[in-house]
């Protein structure tokens, strides 16, 4: 008969057992159940609280050092105040500006640190994927200060890009100081990150789900309070020393009509191809700057010069333009100068983002979508009065529509715009713009212009992010029934008799020993009972030599999993029964790859259903 829990197969003399060789399970390595929380996640929520404080004076002291340098080289005075460079007087000189600061920015990256170039948030998604969240600590101090030259000498970028940037540094920073864990020292940097973009925005929810789709790639409790905590200090600081005025001050919208609805979806899907083309633009210029026969420390000097005459042709392409994102959703520019803004602003930040200085992506797209949507709301008003477009709320949904479909940062894009706006009304538009838009550009294009530079150097990004499937599966529902034992006084020589005889239940390579009453000693392999160190005369049970590995039916297979990779083999115990210490079958590497198998014949047999058929093939 073969063995099994129930009748394993036993000695015609049976061996008694030595009290000294008598296992018990109390030394069995076992998973410990996953927990949502665990209490070190109050010192990291402290620490998250006492970095948002820390980072929202570090944008205090960014917004500061650009309107320094603004004031310094537009206008030749010594100020703090934060200033467009639109109303200078320079003529023509206006163009030696840019390209002064990308001569700084340059040798800055040359001779600081290379990191420092583009806006930040890729370098930071790359150090979380590749680097265990480690960051160089001169970051914290040479992106904030390389891109408030960059940006106060006319560079087209926002603040928030360096800020984000540093804010991660900060918390990659405390993470090595406090030597914590790699997923701890993610949650911080991550903490940082949101702390740097709600203390300059005063926008904390869409700071917190920027962490989540684009730097934690993970929704869990652990990392998801201490971010939304950071967020909350760093904007509470920002309230006390500026207000609570929303961002971008905007009239008064009416609710959405069903037309109105539907050509703002028409709008976001328009606006999510133009994501597609500014991405592509962007890393076109980038790729045509790498082929040119100089040392990249130059090329921020030559995107300068094209920064600097687009600057002197329009001066409101100059700065930062959070002036111009305002004027555009409160129906302040006609069609003309919002089109010429849309075209002038792209080509000046792209031709200066391609060129690697140090800059942010946020406002300038904003104010490109923005001056589109604008353009695309008064042509319905003029052409198609009977849709009930409000040209505000278009520019606003368009605003946010062409960040969701560049960067994919679907949710924080919609509420970024309703927080900097505080309109309740315009939620609707945003949620159905931003929709189409991250349709369209998911379809179009495969990386974002997020990840499109680390994936070009084999960086692998996740790009959505579902639930375990292993986690939601117990061990009891996937492990084998059938369990080959052997009874803890069975003489080894009846063993090594057994496993010659050719019995298929014979053939494994680690068998369950139990007691008189069936329950779990210990587990012996192949090599123990063979091995040259047991005697014929042995009881089994006196080879036993190491805590058994076990799992309880009620573990989920990814404890499991984790379970057999730390201690390194392919099979675990499974036990059950009142007393815990039934063995009531095995969990081997098979069955894991057995549930995996299972999940995607049902994701073939579900895509299967809606493939298209091609001409003349049967379905």
């Amino acid at each position: 008969m073969p063995p099994d829990t129930n009748n394993p197969p036993h000695s015609r003399a049976a061996l008694p057992l030595a009290p000294s060789l008598d296992p018990t399970l109390s030394a069995a390595h076992m998973p410990r159940h996953f927990r949502p929380l665990e209490l070190r996640v109050l010192w990291i929520a402290v620490l998250a609280m006492a970095l948002g404080l820390l980072v929202a004076l570090a944008a205090q002291a960014l917004t500061g050092l650009i309107g320094l340098v603004t004031n310094l080289a537009f206008y030749g005075r010594w100020s703090t105040q934060f200033s467009s460079p639109a109303g200078n007087h320079l003529g023509p000189w206006v163009i030696a500006v840019p390209v002064l600061g990308g001569l700084v920015v340059g040798g800055m990256a040359r001779w600081g640190s290379p990191a420092i170039r583009g806006h930040g948030i890729p370098e930071a998604m790359e150090q979380v994927l590749l680097n265990e969240s480690r960051i160089a600590p001169r970051m914290t101090w040479l992106k904030p200060v390389s891109s408030a030259i960059a940006i106060g000498t006319g560079g087209p970028f926002g603040a928030e890009g360096p800020i984000i940037a540093t804010g991660g540094a900060l918390g990659s920073l405390l993470g090595q100081w406090l030597h914590v864990t790699a997923d701890e020292r993610k949650t911080l940097l991550a903490s940082g990150a949101a702390a740097g973009m709600a203390a300059v925005f005063a926008a904390p929810i869409s700071a917190v789900l920027l962490a989540l789709e684009l730097l934690l790639f993970e929704r869990r409790a652990r990392s998801l309070i201490p971010v939304a905590l950071a967020a909350a200090m760093g904007t509470g600081l920002r309230y006390m020393l500026e207000g609570s005025a929303p961002m971008f001050p905007m009239p008064g919208m009416a609710v959405a009509t069903l037309p109105a609805l539907a050509a703002y979806m028409a709008m976001g899907m328009l606006t999510g191809v133009a994501s597609v083309g500014v991405t592509k633009l962007t890393y076109a210029i980038e790729d045509g700057f790498e082929k040119l026969p100089i040392h990249w420390m130059w090329w921020p000097a030559i995107g300068g010069v094209v920064v600097g005459v687009v600057g002197y042709l329009m001066p409101a392409t100059l700065g930062v333009g959070y002036n111009n994102i305002a004027a555009e959703i409160a129906g302040q520019i006609g069609m003309g100068g919002m089109l010429a803004l849309c075209l002038m602003k792209l080509l000046s930040w792209s031709v200066a983002l391609g060129s690697g200085t140090s800059g942010g992506t946020l406002a300038p797209l904003f104010t490109i979508g923005g001056a589109l949507g604008g353009v695309l709301g008064l042509a319905c008003v003029t052409w198609l009065p009977w849709l009930q477009v409000d040209p505000r709320v278009a520019a606003l949904v368009c605003m946010a529509a062409i960040f969701a479909g560049a960067s994919r940062a679907f949710l924080a894009s919609v509420v970024f715009a309703f927080e900097t706006t505080q309109q309740p009304h315009g939620l609707l538009p945003l949620l159905a713009a931003c929709a189409t838009a991250y349709l369209v550009s998911g379809l179009m294009m495969r990386n974002t212009i997020m990840t499109e530079k680390i994936a070009r150097r084999g960086v692998r990004v996740p790009s959505e992010y579902a639930a375990d499937h292993l986690e939601r599966i117990s061990v009891g529902d996937a492990c084998s029934r059938q369990v080959s034992s052997l009874r803890a006084s069975m003489r080894v020589a009846d063993a090594r008799a057994w496993m010659s005889s050719g019995d298929g239940n014979a053939k494994h390579q680690g068998f369950p020993v139990l007691d008189d009453d069936g329950r779990l000693l210990g587990v012996l392999t192949r090599r123990d009972l063979l091995g040259t160190q047991a005697q014929d005369g042995q009881a089994v049970a006196a080879l036993l030599h190491r805590p058994a590995l076990v799992v309880r039916e009620n573990h989920s297979l990814r404890e499991a999993a984790d379970h057999m990779v730390e201690a390194d083999v392919g099979r675990l115990v499974v036990l059950g029964g009142q007393d815990g210490r039934r063995v009531v079958g095995i969990i081997t590497r098979g069955d894991l790859l057995a549930a995996h198998a299972r999940r995607l014949r049902e994701a073939r047999e579900a895509s299967r259903h809606f493939r298209p058929r091609a001409a003349g093939v049967p379905r």
